[in-house]
C-alpha cells in the first residue's frame, strides 16, 4: 500500500512539473488553454463544436486537442468547426496528464493560437487532479444528470473556474431541478460563476466565449475555495518531502509518464485531423 502511494505521489508530482513547463511555454506563445471537464454523455463535444465555430467566425485564433479512450469520433466532429484539431487516444487510461497534452502540441499548435481548449476523457473523477497548464478549467453537467452531479464530485465541481450546465432546451422535459443544482454548485465552490447551455439552440454559447475571452484579455477567473486551500498548504510545507494532496484519488492502475515498455507514446497516440 505504501509502495503504491509514494507511486501515485511521484507521478503527481511530475505531472505539477509538466504542468509548470506547459503553462510557461503556452504564456510565451500568447496560448490560453481551457481544460474541459465532464461525464459521458454531458454535451460536451457538441457544444465545444458550437464554441469552436463561434470563436472561427469571429475571427479568434482557437484550437482544440480531444482526448477519448479508443475513438477518434470527437476529433472528427470537431474538424467540422473549421479549427485546428488533434486526437488524443489514451488506450484506456481515463485521464489526460500534462506531459501526454505538451508532446502532442509541440510542432503541432498553430503560431498565434489565442485560444486553446483541451477536452479531457469523459469521467470526473480521475481528470480532476491533474493540471494540464491550463487557464482555465470548466466543469460541465447536463440536466439529465442528476441535481447532485456537484456534491458526488466535489473536487471536479470545486477546483473548477467556471461551471457550465448543458442541454437546458430540455431541462423542463427532464424535470430538471435548476435550484437544487445551484445549491449543490455554492456548498462545493462558493462563488463561482454558471452558465447555462444548449448547443442544440446556441443558447449560452456567446456568453461563454465571451467568458473565455475575457480570461484570456487577463481578468482574473475565480479562484475556488478548495484551489486557496490547496495553494496555502503547499505554501506550509518548504522542506522538500512529498505529501498526500486534499485533491488527489488513489489511482493504482495509474503509470508514470514514460514509464515501462512503450511508455507514453504507446498509450497516448495523437493524430492529427
Amino acid at each position: 500500500m505504501c509502495r503504491t502511494v509514494d507511486l501515485h505521489q511521484a507521478v503527481l508530482a511530475k505531472n505539477d512539473e509538466n504542468a509548470l513547463a506547459l503553462r510557461g511555454y503556452l504564456g510565451d506563445r500568447g496560448t490560453v488553454a481551457v481544460n474541459l471537464l465532464s461525464s459521458p454523455g454531458s454535451g460536451k463535444t457538441a457544444l465545444l463544436e458550437r464554441l469552436l465555430a463561434r470563436a472561427v467566425a469571429g475571427g479568434t485564433p482557437a484550437a482544440a486537442v480531444t482526448a477519448d479512450l479508443a475513438t477518434e469520433n470527437d476529433a472528427t466532429r470537431l474538424a467540422r468547426s473549421g479549427a485546428p484539431v488533434r486526437q488524443i487516444l489514451t488506450d484506456g487510461l481515463c485521464h489526460l496528464e500534462a506531459g501526454m497534452l505538451q508532446r502532442r502540441l509541440e510542432g503541432w499548435l498553430p503560431e498565434g493560437t489565442r485560444l486553446l481548449f483541451v477536452e479531457n476523457v469523459g469521467n470526473l473523477v480521475c481528470p480532476a487532479s491533474y493540471d494540464l497548464g491550463e487557464t482555465l478549467r470548466i466543469a460541465l453537467a447536463s440536466v439529465t444528470e442528476g441535481e447532485d452531479k456537484p456534491v458526488k464530485y466535489p473536487t471536479a465541481f470545486g477546483l473548477a473556474h467556471l461551471v457550465v450546465v448543458t442541454k437546458t432546451d430540455i431541462a423542463d422535459a427532464v424535470g430538471f431541478d435548476r435550484e437544487a443544482f445551484l445549491g449543490g454548485v455554492r456548498q462545493v465552490n462558493p462563488g463561482v460563476p454558471v452558465l447555462e447551455t444548449s448547443a442544440r439552440t446556441g443558447q449560452g454559447v456567446d456568453a461563454l466565449l465571451a467568458h473565455v475571452l475575457r480570461c484570456a484579455a487577463g481578468e482574473e477567473a475565480h479562484v475556488p475555495v478548495l484551489a486557496r486551500q490547496h495553494e496555502r498548504y503547499l505554501h506550509s510545507h518548504g522542506n522538500g518531502h512529498e505529501h498526500p494532496r486534499a485533491d488527489v484519488h488513489p489511482h493504482p492502475g495509474a503509470r508514470q509518464a514514460g514509464a515501462g515498455p512503450g511508455g507514453e507514446q504507446e498509450r497516448a497516440r495523437g493524430q492529427e485531423r
